[in-house]
């Protein structure tokens, strides 16, 4: 009597499967070569548009470029009892435009985030605003409070922190809806509120996040709140274009000397918050 017995099962075959293997990774090197490649024709294009690759006026310019810094040497800081207030101005400006920014991105971030937000309609209406926001530059933004408010760092706060609001409301946003919705779940389980959903389920998750965005955009707008000076808000960007005027290179390399000073005493204190808040 013979017993019954399975069949062998089918041999695999290794070399269709290494050689399925190999001509995926070929066509893997192709597409990404194929992509490397078509990015370095657009930056060779835009190189070209923009004259970078112009050999003749880069050679007239540069020496041009090392004289004028050739004539900044020695700075002057003769004057530098009077760039305090207004240096004391530019970090007021700048923390108060980083502040008002924060302070309207949070109801938006929310109503931009597609976990919390109230609708579709609301997400993209929000997100529309937040796009906006980041294409009108502070300068444009500048101008504008400056002739409807007049001089002074007023206009220099509203553009800072109208700006900042397009970044930091995309950022917030995108932090919440990376938010796992573990705790989310647990509170809308024990019938919070809305409200309360958001308080104990969406930002302590998302707080740390605020923190880092909310120091690197208080770094940005300090920078940027030189230069609202040029268009008249005030601030340590005032002296830098007056001085700019008068052709005054030793006085100009002197204030980007305290700009400098300014910017890495920020970036330091900055590190340091970002430290405490994690």
């Amino acid at each position: 009597m013979t017993t019954g017995t399975s069949s062998p099962a089918a041999p695999t075959q290794p070399g269709r499967d290494y050689s399925t293997i190999l001509s995926e990774a070929q066509r893997g090197r192709q597409s990404l070569f194929a992509k490397v490649g078509g990015v370095l024709v657009c930056i060779v294009v835009c190189f070209w548009v923009t004259d970078l690759l112009h050999g003749e006026r880069l050679g007239d310019g540069i020496p041009a470029i090392g004289t004028m810094l050739s004539e900044m040497v020695p700075p002057n800081f003769t004057r530098w009892q009077q760039w305090i207030r207004p240096m004391f101005d530019t970090i007021a400006m700048s923390v108060a435009g980083t502040a008002l920014a924060i302070i309207l991105s949070l109801p938006v971030a929310f109503l931009a985030a597609r976990n919390t937000t109230l609708g579709p309609i609301t997400y993209h209406l929000v997100r529309l605003f937040l796009n906006a926001m980041r294409a009108i530059p502070e300068l444009i933004m500048g101008i504008v409070f400056v002739a409807a408010v007049g001089f002074g760092m007023l206009p220099g706060v509203l553009a800072l922190g109208l700006h900042s609001i397009g970044m930091v409301g995309k950022f917030f946003s995108e932090a919440i809806e990376h938010a796992h919705p573990g705790p989310i779940e647990a509170a809308e389980a024990a019938g919070g509120s809305r409200f309360q959903v958001i308080t104990h389920g969406v930002l302590p998750q998302v707080f740390p996040q605020f923190a880092d965005v909310t120091m690197y955009r208080w770094e940005y707008n300090f920078r940027q709140s030189t230069v609202m000076g040029m268009v008249g808000a005030g601030g340590i960007g005032t002296e830098l274009v007056g001085s700019l005027r008068l052709i005054d290179y030793p006085q100009v390399a002197a204030i980007l000397i305290l700009i400098l000073l300014a910017v890495t005493l920020v970036d330091g204190l900055s590190n340091s918050l970002r430290g405490k808040f994690k």
